[in-house]
């Protein structure tokens, strides 16, 4: 696998975490929603990952993680929509998909 393929993975696993230690054990929708610094930072790792994502299809069209180009679109949601963000979307995106996502890319990075 190429280095800078190599190189984004870690990034997106850096955020993935990063997102995980930002909202603690108990991941609560409610303090989520309460908290602008919060959902600010979670977006702008949800930026990163999206980015990371955009340079891998950029060396390689074919590279093997699910929903990629959804993943993309996601980032581009979040800049350039950024007053039409729904936080019950980011939470679902958090809750059912970033799990999948952190050992699909665990495996990648092996």
């Amino acid at each position: 696998m190429e280095l800078k393929i190599n190189k984004y993975l870690f990034d997106i696993i850096t955020s993935i975490n990063s997102i995980y230690d930002y909202l603690g054990e108990n991941r609560d929708f409610n303090e989520y929603l309460e908290n602008k610094l919060l959902r600010r930072a979670v977006e702008r790792e949800l930026e990163i990952i999206g980015e990371a994502s955009n340079r891998i299809l950029k060396l390689d069209s074919e590279f093997p993680i699910d929903d990629a180009r959804k993943i993309v679109d996601l980032r581009n949601w979040v800049i350039h929509g950024y007053d039409k963000v729904d936080d019950v979307i980011i939470w679902g995106i958090l809750s059912n998909h970033l799990p999948k996502l952190k050992e699909q890319v665990e495996k990648l990075m092996k």
